[in-house]
């Protein structure tokens, strides 16, 4: 049964994904994540968007040119996904713990990037650094270091 659920959660990501080099799920996975979390208030701003760009950049070397075509299948995957879990275990295979961190801290600049956090968007953070099975002392460091710097 769970060799069937994983398979079908690969198969989710595997639809925008390139055939050719499966790598590609990393930054898919990555930016999936950090629009979650920019869309959780229902308002994407400028700054939000800015965030996101830096923060996937960062994070998997993307370069500017490949940007605006992950967002945009990231975008997609977002709609289609069925759970966080999609994006997830994929980070989970493929980052160790201090990128995982480095991961949360990105999705709290992306949280706070309009000047504050908004409840849903704390809950997605909470919720993605669980499944990325960091600790609640990893939330809470990652989240002052948003916010100072």
């Amino acid at each position: 049964m769970l060799k069937t659920l994983k398979a079908l959660f690969e198969d989710q990501i595997a639809q925008y994904v390139s055939a050719d080099d499966p790598r590609d799920a990393l930054p898919l996975a990555v930016a999936a994540l950090l629009l979650e979390v920019s869309r959780a208030d229902h308002d994407v701003d400028a700054a939000e968007r800015h965030a996101v760009c830096e923060a996937v950049a960062r994070i998997c070397d993307t370069s500017a040119d490949e940007l605006e075509t992950l967002l945009a299948s990231a975008d997609e995957a977002v709609d289609e996904a069925v759970s966080l879990y999609d994006f997830t275990s994929v980070v989970n295979e493929h980052l160790d713990h201090a990128r995982k961190y480095e991961l949360l801290v990105m999705l709290w600049r992306v949280a706070h990037a309009d000047g504050r956090i908004d409840r849903y968007e704390e809950y997605y953070v909470r919720k993605i650094a669980d499944l990325l099975h960091l600790s609640q002392r990893d939330f809470i460091r990652a989240k002052h270091a948003a916010q100072h710097d």
